[in-house]
């Protein structure tokens, strides 16, 4: 069974940094694309940036671009988000999510209908003084 675990979250001040975790099994990371997502409440979930399988390219939202950095360890079966210059407009939950898409050859921060995605649960991020 596929499972996706982030860690990480928490209340961070403006201007701080945090690393987000994301724990996969059940499926093998290397294979699949992957990309971070956020929610805040009252808003739709957007997508932060994401990493394409075979880790051929990379990308991120305006927002985030400068700021945040994604990459993964397929030995560890992790992929990580690393967020700097936090701002209380990053403050949401955030997911991770993973999809396997060989007909697509590039990951996607879209909320991609054509692409069947593993959730997990979401972290708690909170930017605030």
């Amino acid at each position: 069974q596929a499972r996706l675990v982030e860690s990480g979250g928490g209340l961070v001040q403006p201007g701080g940094s945090l690393r987000l975790s994301c724990v996969v099994s059940g499926f093998r990371l290397q294979n699949y694309h992957v990309g971070w997502f956020r929610q805040a409440p009252g808003k739709e979930r957007e997508g932060v940036s994401c990493i394409s399988a075979g880790d051929v390219g990379t990308n991120y939202s305006d927002s985030v671009k400068g700021r945040f950095a994604i990459f993964r360890d397929n030995a560890r079966n992790t992929v990580y988000l690393e967020m700097k210059s936090l701002q209380p407009e990053d403050t949401a939950v955030y997911y991770c999510a993973a999809d396997w898409s060989p007909y697509l050859p590039f990951c996607s921060i879209d909320l991609d209908q054509r692409r069947t995605r593993w959730w997990g649960r979401g972290t708690q991020v909170t930017v605030s003084s």
